[in-house]
């Protein structure tokens, strides 16, 4: 793994999503993990939104979004999503189906990347309300890199029809 030295941390984004089993308990668990990482700092979380599914029937989704810095290099962080994903239970078996959880590299600092297992800025992001919303909730002034534009633009542009604000992933924890 490519480790970068400790003085060259980058600022990523990440979607968290799960419509299988304890969602908000995949979630938390999700960023415990992330929060472990030595090789992430400064992790921040948005509330947590359920939303309608995109693709084949299945049930609704609880999304959320987290920011921190890295000093993996991106497939290295890639890497490191897909292990938590894997330890949450996750099997790939439909496209857009419905999954324990989904840890999506949304950004990484304003850097772009197209590589055959890889695609920075996420190659939806501008297209997806229910990753656009919770993202603006943290990280409002962030501007894509391909567009030019702030992510809390980029969300109003976007129908939220169906999108409802749950709460912080704290206060969820705590609900019955």
């Amino acid at each position: 793994m490519a480790i970068l030295e400790r003085t060259d941390w980058t600022a990523i984004a990440v979607a968290l999503g799960s419509n299988l089993g304890n969602c908000v308990q995949h979630l938390q668990q999700a960023i415990a993990q992330l929060a472990a990482l030595p090789s992430i700092r400064r992790l921040q979380v948005s509330p947590v939104y359920q939303t309608p599914p995109v693709g084949p029937p299945q049930p609704d989704y609880y999304n959320a979004c987290a920011i921190a810095e890295t000093c993996l290099a991106p497939h290295d962080l890639l890497q490191q999503l897909q292990a938590i994903e894997a330890a949450a239970g996750r099997e790939r078996l439909q496209h857009w189906g419905p999954r324990t959880l989904d840890l999506d590299l949304l950004l990484y600092g304003d850097r772009q990347i197209q590589t055959p297992d890889l695609t920075v800025p996420h190659p939806y992001l501008t297209q997806r309300a229910f990753v656009l919303i919770p993202l603006a909730a943290i990280a409002p002034d962030w501007v894509e890199p391909v567009t030019g534009e702030a992510i809390a633009t980029l969300a109003q542009r976007l129908d939220s029809t169906g999108i409802e604000r749950l709460g912080s992933m704290e206060a969820l924890a705590e609900s019955p």
